[in-house]
C-alpha cells in the first residue's frame, strides 16, 4: 500500500504534517487524534481502513508531533476548529472524520457550526457532557513530569500505571510519541502550552457549545464509547443521543477512554462497518 508524506496549509499560518495512506482518489477520510497524542495512537485502524478502499489522512494536530506549534500558544477548539477547516476544504469532497477526544470535539464543532464541512463523524469516547474526574486524571498525567522522563522504560512504567494496561515492550512506540530535550530527557511530543490553553475554555462552556453543534448535526454520525471510560458517561451518551437522534452508537467492551489502543481490533471493526455503510 502506498504510504507518503504529507502536509496541508492550516490556518495561522501553521503547518500540519501527517501520512496518508491508499489511493488519493478515493473518498478521503481525516483521523484526528486526542489532546496530547500523536498519529501514531491509531494502531493499525488507518491501515485496515485504507485496505477498504478509503484516502486516509493521518495528521498531527497543532503543537503536536510533526506538525508546527502555535508561537501564541493558541490551542482553543476555535484554532484546532480553523485548521479542520482549512484542511477540509483543500480536498476535493467533504471528507470523514474520526476524532477521538479532543480531535472528536474539533470535529464536532466543525460540522455542528459549519454544516456540509463534513461527510460524516466518528466520535471516539467524546461527547457535549463529559466527567470532570475523567478530564482531571488526563490533566494530571500530561502534566506529571514536566523535567522529563530518564528512560523510555520510566514512560512505560507510566502509561501502564494510567491506562491499566500490562507494561508495553514496544519501546520504539513510545519514541514515536516523545523527543529527547537538551538534558537528554524524554519529553511528550506536544507543546506544553497547549494544556492551560485548553484548560482556560472551562468545561461548562465548551459542553454548551458542543451541545448546540450537536443538536444542528445532519451528517452520519458515529458515537463510540470505551465502556470502561471515565470521561464519557452514560449520562453522557443518552444527552448526546437525544440530541442527535440518528446516531449510531457502540460501547466497546474492556476499552478505557483509549479505545483505540485498548480494543484496536473491535475499534477498526466498528469504523469499517460504519464508513462501509455510507451512501
Amino acid at each position: 500500500m502506498k504510504i507518503i508524506d504529507v502536509k496541508y496549509e492550516a490556518s495561522d499560518g501553521l503547518v500540519s504534517r501527517g501520512v496518508a495512506y491508499g489511493d488519493p482518489t478515493h473518498p478521503p477520510i481525516i483521523f484526528l487524534h486526542g489532546g496530547g497524542q500523536t498519529r501514531h495512537s491509531w494502531g493499525e485502524t488507518a491501515h485496515k481502513v485504507a485496505s477498504e478502499g478509503w484516502h486516509v489522512i493521518n495528521i498531527d494536530s497543532r503543537g503536536h508531533g510533526d506538525s508546527d506549534w502555535c508561537p501564541e500558544g493558541d490551542y482553543t477548539t476555535d484554532g484546532f476548529v480553523r485548521d479542520l477547516t482549512a484542511i477540509a476544504e483543500q480536498l476535493d469532497r467533504p471528507p470523514v472524520v474520526v476524532g477521538a477526544s479532543k480531535g472528536g470535539i474539533t470535529a464536532l464543532a466543525a460540522e455542528g457550526e459549519n454544516p456540509g464541512l463534513l461527510r460524516s463523524l466518528i466520535l471516539v469516547d467524546v461527547t457535549p457532557k463529559v466527567e470532570q474526574k475523567g478530564v482531571s486524571r488526563i490533566v494530571n498525567f500530561m502534566t506529571a513530569k514536566p523535567e522529563g522522563y530518564d528512560t523510555l522504560e520510566e514512560i512505560a512504567e507510566a502509561i501502564a500505571a494510567y491506562t491499566g494496561r500490562e507494561r508495553t515492550t514496544n519501546l520504539e512506540g513510545i519514541r514515536k510519541n516523545v523527543r529527547q530535550n537538551d538534558s537528554g530527557r524524554y519529553i511528550w511530543h506536544w507543546d506544553p502550552k497547549m494544556v492551560s490553553s485548553a484548560l482556560g475554555e472551562g468545561l461548562e462552556q465548551r459542553s454548551v457549545r458542543l451541545l448546540a453543534a450537536a443538536e444542528n448535526l445532519k451528517v452520519p454520525t458515529l458515537l463510540v464509547r470505551g465502556e470502561k471510560s471515565d470521561v464519557v458517561s452514560a449520562e453522557g451518551v443518552q444527552q448526546f443521543r437525544e440530541a442527535v437522534s440518528h446516531a449510531e452508537f457502540i460501547d466497546v467492551k474492556e476499552a478505557s477512554h483509549m479505545v483505540a489502543g485498548d480494543q484496536n481490533t473491535v475499534f477498526s471493526d466498528a469504523v469499517i462497518d460504519f464508513i462501509n455503510r455510507l451512501d
